[in-house]
């Protein structure tokens, strides 16, 4: 059987268009909820879900008798051809055959591929999806496109009458029970809650080691939970991409879910003679500052928990610093996808797999380096040295101990420094190390400016402190990265102390990296508020420009008003100041974690659940919040 050829005519007001067929006069513009949903649902699927995998490939040299001979033997219409290291070079149709066959000038039996092919031949990615295949058909002229690997092969062809059919059968399937957005957010969901599970055997195994049966108790738990969890939503649901602000929902669900799992080891710590109400929240608020990297604490003597439940707790963190939620979601988007989410995981690189693996590995190397050197300047135990280097990298703040900062060697307060800063760059500012070509002009700008900001805030904090010079740099470092780590209570700093502190936790760290707060990127969308004022200029801007400054402002003005909201509860229901609620508030937004000693196991049940769901915020940096709610911005 030999497939019919079909061609899609588009509305050319739509960048998104719809084929006309479903425009007919039976439902004009009002086609159904459910079938827009359906009609992108579908599109949104990778082209190789759909695609023909029996290709036939031929050399250039093959004669244009034989390549008609195996035309008919195969029953196809089309012949990829490749040139010697099988690159795909062209096209040849059985139309392009017959039509120089019939030319009374050719010779059949010298005439090759190579003569009749068209070239150059355009093609589309292994992780092109319908959509992007339609608009490449569209942009083209054509009706059929080959799909390429990696290395550049030829895996299948996907045609437009495909498509057009699965559009069709989308249209006409009943409505089910869920509908397929929903089934892709669960079926995503359920792989990253499995992957969660899997990373959680780490500290399971450690703690196992370590015969440490309780801990090991708790965290094996929560392991099983994920497994099982994202089994069934796996069943329920379809691995398949999303939209952003889908993808916005299942990064929000899936920190939640983590933070909710991650309780119960927490259970088995906290005290059990207070009521099931206050363990819990206990145990969420903990669990949500160690997978957000919010980093405050509600133990006042970390010393006495056991080294495997330390261990667990700067895990989390990793898990949560180095963002791998964000990370997998883009392992379920095109390449070109990637782009329009930039703003949402704050970076701006595309071939997301293989940069995750290179820093995962980076990012390990750096955990041994910084382990060993605290090892072999101190005399703390290796595996607390090792909890502590992965609270730092990940800009965390859980310390294995309440002392373990104390009388702190000048060379330790480096080695910890440079690690928190490590932990504020960008990913791709790592990636550079053995990819130069990633640390482009506007990533070095970044950083520089980010340099430029800690170095004169550093300068000023030294100065109106009153701390010792290497314990003011240790705190402005400390704040400007997120990361969390103190000596004590900084509840007696002065108010201009505060504010440089506050100012910093606020901006964060660089963009894409595992740091919280505003980001430095952001501030250089500030320069095209003044556009977007002016009716003229704002006309001339780029869409995407647009939303990135809107989505800026939003944040910048979310994230102190939120602070200044719920540090207005805090002095009201702790009795303290205004001043030092408001910081405590500014540690929790923006998972910054520097502390005022004003949350603590004696507030109330009802605010640590909030300040849990606010760390949860911040890590998300609100942005997917507000693509969750205004979808027009994403």
């Amino acid at each position: 059987m030999k497939r019919s050829k079909g061609k899609l005519f588009f509305n050319n007001q739509d960048e998104c268009a719809t084929p006309n067929y479903l425009k007919s006069p039976t439902m004009g513009s009002f086609m159904s909820t459910n079938s827009e949903r359906a009609i992108s649902y579908v599109l949104s699927k990778y082209a190789t879900q759909y695609m023909d995998k029996d290709v036939l490939i031929l050399s250039p040299k093959t004669q244009t008798r034989e390549a008609a001979r195996m035309l008919r033997r195969y029953e196809t219409d089309d012949i990829i051809v490749t040139d010697e290291k099988k690159v795909p070079i062209g096209i040849v149709t059985d139309g392009d055959i017959l039509s120089k066959v019939s030319d009374v000038t050719v010779y059949v039996e010298t005439t090759t591929l190579k003569e009749v092919m068209s070239a150059p031949l355009i093609t589309i990615n292994e992780k092109a999806t319908l959509q992007d295949a339609l608009h490449k058909m569209r942009d083209n002229d054509i009706r059929k496109l080959p799909v390429i690997s990696k290395k550049n092969k030829v895996v299948g062809i996907i045609y437009q009458t495909t498509i057009a059919n699965v559009i069709r059968n989308a249209t006409a399937t009943t409505p089910r029970l869920l509908s397929p957005p929903v089934k892709a957010i669960l079926g995503n969901l359920g792989f990253v809650l499995q992957f969660a599970g899997v990373l959680l055997l780490v500290p399971a195994l450690v703690a196992t080691v370590l015969e440490d049966t309780v801990i090991a108790t708790g965290i094996y738990l929560t392991t099983v939970l994920l497994l099982i969890t994202g089994f069934f939503l796996n069943s329920y649901g379809e691995k398949s991409s999303l939209n952003l602000q889908q993808a916005s929902i299942l990064v929000f669900s899936s920190l939640f879910l983590l933070s909710l799992f991650g309780t119960v080891p927490y259970l088995y710590v906290f005290p059990s003679n207070e009521n099931s109400a206050e363990v819990f929240a206990n145990a969420f608020f903990s669990s949500a500052a160690g997978f957000t990297t919010g980093g405050i604490s509600l133990f006042d003597e970390p010393e006495n928990l056991s080294q495997s439940f330390t261990f667990f707790r700067s895990y989390t963190q990793l898990v949560g610093g180095m963002s791998f939620i964000y990370l997998v979601i883009t392992a379920f988007y095109p390449e070109s996808k990637l782009q329009s989410m930039r703003g949402f995981i704050s970076g701006r690189t595309l071939h997301m797999k293989e940069l995750f693996l290179t820093i995962t590995i980076i990012f390990s190397i750096y955990i041994v380096i910084v382990a060993t050197l605290l090892y072999f300047m101190g005399e703390r135990d290796l595996l607390d040295n090792f909890s502590l280097a992965m609270s730092t990298l990940s800009t965390g703040g859980f310390i294995p101990t309440s002392t373990i900062l104390e009388d702190l060697l000048w060379q330790e307060h480096i080695v910890l420094m440079g690690a928190m800063i490590l932990g504020a760059l960008p990913f791709t500012f790592h990636y550079a190390f053995i990819r130069k070509k990633f640390l482009s002009p506007k990533l070095g700008k970044e950083v520089l400016t980010y340099f430029a900001i800690l170095g004169g805030a550093t300068a000023l904090f030294v100065a109106v402190s009153g701390l010792e010079p290497l314990e003011s740099v240790f705190y402005s470092v400390s704040a400007s990265t997120t990361a969390g780590l103190q000596q004590e209570s900084l509840a007696g700093l002065n108010g201009g102390a505060h504010t440089i502190l506050i100012i910093l936790m606020f901006i964060g760290g660089c963009g894409f990296s595992t740091a919280g707060g505003l980001k430095i990127f952001r501030l250089f969308h500030l320069k095209d508020v003044k556009s977007l004022l002016n009716k003229v200029k704002r006309a001339e801007m780029p869409t995407q420009t647009k939303k990135e400054v809107i989505s800026t402002i939003i944040i910048l003005a979310l994230f102190p008003t939120i602070a200044a909201i719920t540090g207005l509860h805090l002095s009201i229901i702790e009795d303290v100041s205004y001043q030092d609620a408001f910081f405590e508030a500014v540690g929790v937004i923006t998972t910054g974690g520097l502390s005022a000693g004003v949350i603590d196991t004696d507030t109330d049940s009802a605010t640590k659940i909030v300040l849990g769901f606010l760390m949860i915020f911040g890590r998300l940096e609100i942005i997917a919040i507000i693509y969750i709610f205004i979808p027009k911005l994403s």
